[in-house]
């Protein structure tokens, strides 16, 4: 059977060098055959000739895929796939035997065998199976990062738009430290465009091909955020009913954005500086660990250093991501940026929303320029979008000395005392007046259900306050 491996394999199997692979079969000629097969390929190629010697190696190393040969001694095949899928393991198990039955087959498959292979096997049909596994497990990842990218949609703008001299310097060091493997940490305030410039950095990186997987680390609770990062067994903890893999195994090969990286809680800090010095993580409840090759790309809104002087951060976590230390300007640094990026977003929020674009007035721009921003790329972004909404918040366009009461408050409209609900209501109420105060219609103008839309109106007309106009006079009658 071993000359077999000299025949020419026609099918490209693609790029395996990031997986790595356990045979386990008690005949020596089967292991060296299937060893000078995959070896070639893999990062990693491993065998044991009984189930205790595969015990050790996984004990030890972690693997993406295992070979199984079913007649072992001792324990058999079949029996060692119920222990790992009992134990958590997640990973790809093909089952090969010489002697085998359909009820032999079926019982492979159902204990969560991935295939199944009869002895004597060509090398293309073992490599085949193979290929098979890898691409699920690939697409899983992939699908995976789609979902989460799916999520953060909103979030997602181009903030790097302009032709300032700080935006160009941003993008000079983009381009030099792209191509690193080292840690990037960002700084800026709320709203810069941090997320954005991790994509740039990835997108720029021999790693452009693999997951780019973002997390804020300041929405998981502290209870949850190791089982999250680094993933669980099954077991490990109330309510673990099936093991999970975390988002570093998500992120293989590809880039890890742990933005507000400042509210990882300390005990997660130690463990994150483990993980990134030995590139190695132990899912929560495991006895083994997993290596794992990610680069991480941080980012804080909050100042790391003087959080790491209050004690609040550790001072050798701190110098391990800021590795690589970008600073992401405000956008009052930079206002000869804001027509660039106005435009860009008018643009892209009329094409998305299906409307014509509101015209970007000399006299709008220079309101816009004078405007500070205090919730930088972000505000104007939601500015623009809600302006297009709406129809006319250009109208009251922001001027020098307009500002928030509370930076972190993105409820208030640039320009005069004109918030996001006062317009909200403006336009429900003009929407219920053209269409003769049919709810029913109105709603499904706005886009929202009759419900929604009679809450709304329930809370106006609940409020103590007088009509403001005869608008939402009308309304209260109703």
């Amino acid at each position: 059977m071993t000359e077999r491996i000299e025949q020419k394999v026609s099918v490209d199997f693609g790029n395996w060098q990031a997986y790595s692979i356990l045979i386990v079969d008690d005949e020596a000629g089967m292991r060296s055959f299937l060893e000078r097969a995959l070896k070639p390929r893999c990062a990693r190629v491993e065998s044991a000739g009984s189930v205790e010697a595969a015990t050790g190696q996984m004990s030890k190393l972690h693997f993406d895929l295992i070979v199984l040969d079913i007649s072992l001694p001792g324990k058999s095949g079949i029996e060692w796939l119920h222990e790992l899928r009992s134990s958590g393991y997640g990973g790809d198990v093909v089952l090969i035997t010489a002697f085998a039955d359909i009820e032999t087959a079926i019982n492979a498959l159902r204990g969560g065998a991935s295939d199944f292979i009869l002895k004597p096997f060509r090398v293309d049909q073992i490599l085949n199976s193979i290929k098979r596994c890898f691409e699920r497990a690939r697409l899983a990842r992939e699908n995976y990062v789609l979902r989460r990218e799916l999520a953060e949609l909103g979030a997602e703008v181009d903030g790097l738009v302009g032709h300032s001299a700080l935006i160009q310097q941003l993008r000079t060091l983009i381009k030099r430290i792209a191509p690193m493997p080292s840690t990037v940490l960002l700084q800026g305030e709320s709203g810069t465009g941090k997320e954005v410039t991790a994509r740039a950095l990835h997108q720029m990186s021999n790693r452009a091909q693999r997951p780019f997987v973002p997390v804020n680390c300041a929405a998981i609770s502290a209870e949850l955020i190791e089982s999250e990062l680094f993933g669980h067994v099954k077991g490990a903890f109330t309510g673990a009913t099936e093991s999970r893999n975390g988002l570093f195994f998500y992120a293989h090969g590809g880039t890890l954005f742990l933005d507000e990286i400042a509210d990882l809680p300390l005990a997660m800090q130690t463990k994150l500086l483990r993980a990134l010095e030995e590139r190695r993580i132990r899912p929560v409840g495991s006895e083994r660990e997993v290596p794992v090759d990610v680069r991480i790309i941080a980012a804080t809104n909050r100042d790391l250093a003087a959080d790491v002087a209050a004690g609040r951060f550790r001072q050798d976590l701190f110098f391990r991501l800021a590795v690589v230390d970008v600073t992401i300007p405000s956008l009052r640094a930079r206002k000869m940026d804001i027509p660039d990026l106005a435009r860009h977003f008018m643009a892209l929020f009329s094409a998305q929303l299906g409307v014509e674009p509101l015209p970007l007035t000399a006299d709008v721009i220079a309101r816009l320029e004078a405007y500070d921003w205090p919730g930088n790329v972000r505000e104007l972004r939601n500015y623009v979008e809600r302006s297009l909404i709406l129809g006319d918040c250009l109208l009251h366009a922001p001027s020098a000395g307009t500002h928030k009461a509370d930076p972190a408050d993105d409820s208030t409209v640039p320009g005069g005392d004109l918030t996001l609900a006062m317009l909200e209501k403006q336009h429900i109420l003009r929407t219920l007046e053209r269409v003769g105060g049919n709810k029913s219609e109105a709603a499904r103008r706005l886009g929202v259900s009759r419900k929604t839309l009679e809450r709304k109106c329930a809370e106006w007309a609940s409020d103590p306050a007088p009509a403001a106009d005869p608008e939402e006079a009308a309304l209260r009658v109703q």
